[in-house]
């Protein structure tokens, strides 16, 4: 792999900001979207579990009904994709099986030789239940591949905007969740900003440096 120019970067982190106006005429190429899809499928997760789905939603009609539960923002509308990022519930054994067997026939061993990693595995799960964490241990999961999808989508000229503010019970209803192993945590806007959109002008503030990078 050839690095990419480290300044190349720091423009894509600089040049993206959380879109408040997407174009809707605007829609984001089927190439460039594979390669977004794919850096989703790519996000690291603790021990691999990948406690999610993604949902892809691209119909104008189910985008619609999305609106009036995200308090009547108009992002979920107006951009050319929105994803939906579900966490897996009260995550189980048959999770983690599951996950063992694709390891298996991706690398080509026996299930059974991953025997000890199981055992892990299902150590830290059955300890988070017991404390009450579980379900918030695998929600922070999520988090992981939404920094991860809009960084890659920075890097490919893609505008997208992180969104909390829904209802999870509604957008679960809408989507289908409802009844399922899995939830609505947060979701995230991605295509391209309107023309007229005065935050994307707007000077970007963070602290300095020196206040939040502690070098020990």
């Amino acid at each position: 792999m050839t690095p990419i120019p480290s300044s190349t970067l720091l423009e894509a982190l600089n040049w993206r900001y959380a879109t408040k106006k997407f174009d809707p005429k605007k829609k984001i190429p089927a190439d460039i979207w594979a390669v977004l899809e794919h850096a989703l499928v790519l996000t690291p997760s603790s021990t691999g579990l990948q406690p999610w789905k993604f949902l892809i939603i691209a119909d104008p009609a189910v985008k619609a009904r999305l609106v009036p539960a995200s308090w009547d923002q108009s992002q979920p509308a107006d951009c050319s994709h929105f994803v939906v990022f579900a966490v897996r519930k009260n995550l189980g054994t048959d999770h983690v099986d599951r996950h063992l067997a694709r390891t298996a026939e991706v690398r080509g061993v026996p299930v059974e030789s991953l025997a000890y990693f199981r055992q892990m595995i299902t150590g830290a799960v059955e300890k988070a239940r017991a404390e009450g964490r579980l379900d918030l241990w695998q929600a922070h999961q999520v988090y992981i591949a939404l920094g991860n999808f809009m960084t890659a989508a920075a890097l490919l000229g893609v505008d997208t905007c992180p969104m909390e503010g829904f209802e999870p019970p509604k957008y679960d209803e809408i989507l289908g969740l409802a009844g399922t192993d899995f939830t609505a945590t947060v979701a995230c806007a991605a295509g391209y900003r309107a023309a007229d959109d005065k935050y994307a002008t707007t000077k970007k503030v963070r602290f300095k440096p020196e206040d939040v990078i502690v070098r020990i």
